[in-house]
């Protein structure tokens, strides 16, 4: 038989619990959000995400899970700046970073890095504005050698785009304009000798097309 002191501890324990659920998914008078929330996958006790509001405002940190996976996030997102800002970083159930950066208003802005699979060494690091690749895009092996890089704007490729090999050597060199190939265009060996050149047009090839080995001119081909 439980002792008076026993039963008055489950009871206390008991209005402790109560208070604290009673205290999560809270609505303001003002009818918004406010304080902390948990939503929770339907038909599970997993939760889906966590964070907290303040009148409708997300504030702080969010944890957001996979279903299934209920020890590690796979996404947080740290708010400011009235909930227009968020840092946010994507996780591997391993727990390694897959890749982080900056939303504004919802949309990616600014510098965002992308790494190789569980491992903290980068795989690519691209900038945004308004949603919109915008500037140099940069991939790189798993030694952190420069693998391939492109010039972006307004989203779309726009100026070089240079290919090399894991021996730093320059294997291939792309132009675009508006996102479509558009004059000079050029393949190496893997030693970096000149082996075809030539010129594109909306995307097509245009042009006298030159064709090397060794160094030496070998071949040339005509396209209009």
């Amino acid at each position: 038989m439980l002792s008076v002191k026993h039963f008055l501890i489950y009871i206390f324990l008991g209005f402790s619990i109560f208070s604290v659920s009673a205290q999560i998914n809270q609505y303001h008078a003002d009818g918004t959000r406010h304080g902390l929330w948990e939503k929770k996958f339907d038909g599970t006790d997993q939760i889906r995400y966590t964070g907290r509001f303040d009148h409708g405002v997300e504030v702080g940190e969010f944890k957001f899970y996979k279903r299934g996976f209920s020890n590690q996030p796979s996404a947080i997102k740290t708010f400011s700046n009235n909930g227009r800002v968020a840092n946010l970083v994507y996780y591997s159930q391993s727990g390694y970073i897959i890749s982080k950066g900056q939303l504004v208003n919802r949309k990616r802005e600014g510098k965002w890095l992308h790494f190789h699979k569980n491992s903290s060494k980068i795989l690519t690091e691209e900038y945004f504005k308004d949603d919109k690749l915008h500037g140099l895009q940069t991939t790189y092996y798993d030694n952190g050698h420069i693998a391939e890089t492109t010039e972006y704007v307004d989203g779309k490729k726009q100026g070089k785009q240079l290919v090399y090999s894991v021996k730093d050597i320059l294997i291939k060199e792309f132009t675009y304009e508006n996102g479509v190939l558009e004059g000079v265009n050029k393949f190496y060996t893997g030693r970096g000798i000149l082996s075809i050149e030539g010129n594109y047009h909306n995307d097509k090839k245009t042009g006298v097309w030159k064709y090397y080995e060794n160094g030496k001119l070998v071949n040339e081909k005509t396209y209009k």
